[in-house]
Formats: structure tokens, C-alpha cells, sequence
């Protein structure tokens, strides 16, 4: 009850969602969540400020998880776990860059990973990353210029599409649904370890 009363409202957790790889300031926050009103996320940001899940740098204007904020990660993933179990799942909802990565942090396939570390690139606009798999772990990072052998571009339904969609990244960049640089072999074998798709949670 005490962790709802904190962090259980409406829009709350996505919020946290959208901090968690990089700071950010309001237009960017809203962005990554489509219906909330300007008025409902100003009253969110203060609600997590005072229970000490993030701070505001009113001096550059951005909002930052701290590290209580951060620790809400396997919150995330646990329920993004539950919502594939339930029925009216709907994957061609918007999706936001930084969904779309806790997403593929959750559907590693273990059967489909490969020796030694696999990076990619991720670019959706406003926003970019480089992911690597490594021995079952996911780590993934904001960057400027992704380091790695290639780069994925479109906004996050797109990506989705193309991470999670049976049709071959070849074909999807054929047909200008997304934007691919850099080896197309190894992003194919890349976005084949995941599916979406119910499954147990990665040892730690």
C-alpha cells in the first residue's frame, strides 16, 4: 500500500519509463506518452519528486531518476511480463523508444542467443542507443553515435515491427519501412533473439 500511495498513480510508472536511460525535460517526457495533459504529467513529476523518485535541474530545465527511481526497473519489466499473459494485448499501440528497449530487455529468447557479444544500433529521431548482448545480459545506453556493426532507424512502432515482426529486416528496408546501416546479416541475427512473447524472467 505504502509503494502505491508513491508510485501507483496513473501515469506514475510511465514516467519512470521514459527517465530511465537519460534525463529529460518536459516536452520530451510527454512526448514518450501520448493522452497525458500537460497539467496531469506537471502534477506527476511533483508527486515522484516528493517521494524522492526523481529530481528537477530547474536550471537546464530536465527531470532525473534517482538511484530509488532507477530500482523501479524490474517493476517495469515484471509488468511488462504480466501484460503479455493478458488478454487484449495490443502490440500496434504506440510505443516509445524507451518502451521499446525495457521491452527487448524482457524478450531476450535464450534459446537464440548466440557465443560472445552481439551490439546494435538504435536511432529514432529524438532519441538513440546502443544495445549489446553479452552471456544473456542486456545493457543498453543512450548515445549520440551508436557504436555498432550496425544502425536502425525509424520511430518506435517501426522499430517494434522490425524487432519483433516475422517479416526480414531486408525486406522492411526494401520497402522503406525502416531505415538500416551498416551490416544487415548481423542486424537480422540481432533481432532474431527476441520475441514477444510470455516467457521466465533472465537470472541477474
Amino acid at each position: 500500500a505504502h509503494a502505491l500511495n508513491l508510485i501507483g498513480d496513473r501515469w506514475a510508472l510511465l514516467v519512470v519509463r521514459e527517465l530511465f536511460f537519460a534525463p529529460k525535460r518536459f516536452q520530451m517526457i510527454r512526448a514518450g506518452m501520448p493522452g497525458v495533459t500537460a497539467s496531469v504529467l506537471t502534477a506527476r513529476l511533483a508527486q515522484l519528486r516528493e517521494a524522492g523518485v526523481l529530481t528537477h535541474d530547474a536550471r537546464l530545465g530536465v527531470y532525473r531518476l534517482t538511484d530509488a527511481g532507477r530500482a523501479l526497473l524490474p517493476v517495469l519489466e515484471a509488468l511488462c511480463r504480466w501484460a503479455l499473459l493478458m488478454p487484449g494485448h495490443d502490440h500496434t499501440r504506440f510505443i516509445s523508444p524507451s518502451a521499446l528497449m525495457i521491452s527487448m530487455g524482457v524478450n531476450l529468447m535464450r534459446d537464440q542467443i548466440g557465443p560472445g557479444a552481439a551490439r546494435a544500433g538504435f536511432d529514432f529521431g529524438s532519441e538513440r542507443f546502443t544495445m549489446q548482448v553479452d552471456n544473456r545480459q542486456i545493457t543498453t545506453q543512450t548515445a549520440d553515435q551508436p557504436d555498432a556493426p550496425f544502425l536502425l532507424k525509424g520511430d518506435g512502432n517501426v522499430m517494434a515491427t522490425a524487432v519483433y515482426g516475422r517479416t526480414p529486416l531486408a525486406q522492411l528496408v526494401a520497402g522503406d519501412v525502416i531505415t538500416a546501416e551498416g551490416d544487415l546479416a548481423a542486424a537480422q541475427d540481432f533481432v532474431d533473439m527476441f520475441r514477444l512473447e510470455a516467457q521466465p524472467a533472465l537470472p541477474r
